[in-house]
């Protein structure tokens, strides 16, 4: 596998979605394109909530996707367009310091984090001016990681627009990081599999150091993906982060229990390594030390001897500094059971047994449990839409992506895909307007598709 994004030769022409973006382009600058980026959404098939925790996670990239049509010059301005007019054009000037607006998440922010991730990695003073025309093809606030994308199709833009060159580990890297310019504390891994997919594969992603393993999925079986049709702007609500500041919080309680010096503990997979002891082991010490009742953070303060002055500033982000009670018990057992069953899947995939499509279906269901029980990240009409995909023939079906709106990610047998989506359809989509008028991009069979791209025409 090469280490940096591949760079590809292509015809316009053989894609109208390529033919079409160009024509928008042309239209709106008077100019062809120099060169064109892309990067693919994610599905996650199991490992909720855990990468910022430290924890392996088990995604595959989508065939859906966020393009860009981009020239360079030398306006000192970026220029940004959308072909969905839904999104409004955005100019920036290209030199000095790029503000990111974390109060006010609009799209052309998100391309903007990638922007300013390379300017700040090669320490550009003077970035070249770009027009840009973007395409997604990823339904928005649908959990299969439309922002991150876009954030990673930027990086890769400026990083090819100003001639500089990295690895897709490096800018998987970057963009994690620059991502939180808009707020949101992610783990990396969208930012991962979209620069580390290759077509036909999942792939188990590891953290500290980053690297990807292919996970080959069985025969037997096809991953769909349908959208419950709510959305929910992770940068925009606070629901995420409270979760990211549970865990964090739950990390220093457990270390404080063990002896552990808890100041340099931010994530609950160091807790583990700090104490050599198995994720078995990790869940008996949450049932141990954690009660179940929400903790009041006078609590939280006496335990961990901090002032409550330290806590807002230490352990709380921007948007959370509200919040007065925190389930710490819940989000940690969910967090070390989820952890569990993501070594469980790859170790079924790797063995091949010939139960495995059950195997999986039945972690992908216990997933969904604790995801809606546990970490509570659910919401009525995705726990509807679970339930209906069981009903309509998926051995195994979860939410996939941060939740409390988006998509369900389901294992169906082979020979039961189509009666599958159409009972789907006809249970969940048609008997509501909204959705049914939805349905088209929201109910698909999605294969492992490749990792982001430089795309040159031929």
């Amino acid at each position: 596998m090469s280490t940096n994004p591949p760079k590809l030769s292509i015809g316009i022409a053989a894609s109208d979605r390529l033919q079409n973006l160009k024509n928008a382009f042309e239209s709106k600058f008077g100019e062809s394109p120099l060169f064109y980026a892309c990067a693919p959404g994610r599905v996650n098939l199991i490992g909720e909530h855990i990468d910022y925790c430290g924890y392996s996670v088990l995604p595959m990239a989508i065939e859906q996707n966020i393009l860009a049509a981009v020239s360079v010059n030398n306006s000192g301005t970026i220029t940004l367009t959308n072909m969905n007019p839904l999104y409004k054009d955005f100019t920036v000037s290209s030199s000095g310091d790029i503000a990111i607006d974390r109060e006010n998440p609009k799209w052309h922010y998100y391309f903007l984090c990638g922007v300013k991730g390379i300017q700040e990695k090669f320490e550009i003073a003077h970035l070249a001016g770009m027009s840009c025309v973007v395409d997604g093809t990823i339904p928005p606030s649908s959990g299969l990681s439309s922002s991150s994308a876009l954030v990673c199709c930027a990086g890769l833009v400026t990083m090819e627009a100003n001639k500089k060159s990295l690895s897709k580990v490096a800018l998987a890297e970057i963009c994690a990081k620059c991502e939180r310019y808009i707020g949101t504390e992610g783990g990396g891994m969208d930012q991962s599999i979209s620069f580390l997919a290759e077509k036909g594969t999942a792939k188990l992603i590891e953290f500290q150091p980053l690297r990807a393993t292919d996970v080959k999925l069985p025969d037997g079986a096809v991953f769909v993906i349908s959208n419950c049709c709510v959305e929910m702007n992770k940068a925009a609500s606070s629901h995420y982060n409270i979760r990211v500041v549970e865990c964090r919080i739950a990390t220093k309680m457990l270390a404080k229990a063990r002896g552990l010096d808890s100041s340099r503990l931010l994530k609950l997979a160091q807790v583990q390594m700090e104490l050599k002891a198995s994720l078995e082991e990790m869940l008996a010490l949450v049932d141990e030390v954690l009660h179940p009742e929400a903790y009041s953070r006078e609590e939280i303060c006496k335990v961990l001897g901090v002032t409550s002055e330290q806590f807002s500033t230490e352990l709380l982000s921007a948007n959370t500094q509200h919040v007065k009670h925190f389930k710490l018990h819940q989000r940690a057992k969910h967090v070390y059971s989820e952890a569990a069953r993501v070594l469980r899947f790859k170790s079924v995939c790797d063995s091949e047994p010939a139960e495995s499509v059950q195997l999986l279906g039945d972690l992908m269901n216990q997933s969904h449990a604790s995801c809606r029980d546990l970490y509570e990240c659910s919401c009525p009409e995705l726990d509807q839409l679970v339930d209906i995909c069981l009903e309509s023939g998926a051995v195994g079906s979860r939410l996939t992506g941060a939740g409390w709106g988006g998509c369900a990610v389901s294992m169906v047998p082979c020979e039961k895909v189509e009666s599958f989506i159409q009972a789907v359809r006809e249970a969940y989509y048609l008997p509501d307007p909204r959705r049914a008028s939805m349905e088209k991009q929201s109910l698909f069979v999605s294969k492992p598709g490749g990792g982001a791209t430089i795309l040159l025409e031929e």
